[in-house]
């Protein structure tokens, strides 16, 4: 009789779960999966993660400018933060726009919060997406981690 890790039975059920929704999965190390999903399918996801494997916390949001899309990751623990799920999507440049997750895990606020400050994503249904980081005076449209940002005087 062969068991799987927790990883692996983790892997299985999202696959069954969401099927062809997962572009690409991997365990990149003990305790650490990551999944790719699009945009539209991060939100059933938390909430699968928090139904089925008592999901609470959200770790952080990272988030990379890749010059036409920027990428985010949702740093998730499970089972009492003792494995990580970490869910990848893109949204484009162009319109980078993705559903808010506090209504799920209202931790995510003050990162959702950021990765708008710094990159200009918008976190739609976010309950107070004002600025977090950057000073109060600093120019609309203007987002300091993306590729395309200059510093004055460089």
């Amino acid at each position: 009789m062969t068991t799987i890790s927790r990883e692996e039975f983790i892997l299985k059920e999202l696959k069954l779960a969401f099927n062809d929704k997962i572009l690409e999965s991997r365990i990149a190390a003990p305790r650490y999966i990551y999944v790719t999903v699009n945009k539209e399918t991060v939100i059933p996801l938390v909430k699968f993660l928090k139904e089925n494997f008592g999901l609470r916390h959200i770790v952080t949001i990272t988030g990379t400018d890749f010059g036409e899309y920027i990428e985010l990751i949702y740093h998730l623990a499970i089972y009492g933060r003792t494995l990580m799920v970490n869910v990848k999507t893109k949204v484009p440049k162009d319109d980078p726009e993705i559903e808010s997750i506090v209504k799920l895990l209202p931790g995510a606020t003050l990162y959702e919060r950021e990765v708008h400050d710094l990159l200009g994503v918008v976190f739609t249904g976010h309950p107070n997406l004002e600025r977090l980081i950057l000073p109060d005076d600093w120019p609309e449209g203007v987002y300091p981690l993306r590729k395309d940002w200059k510093m004055e005087g460089t």
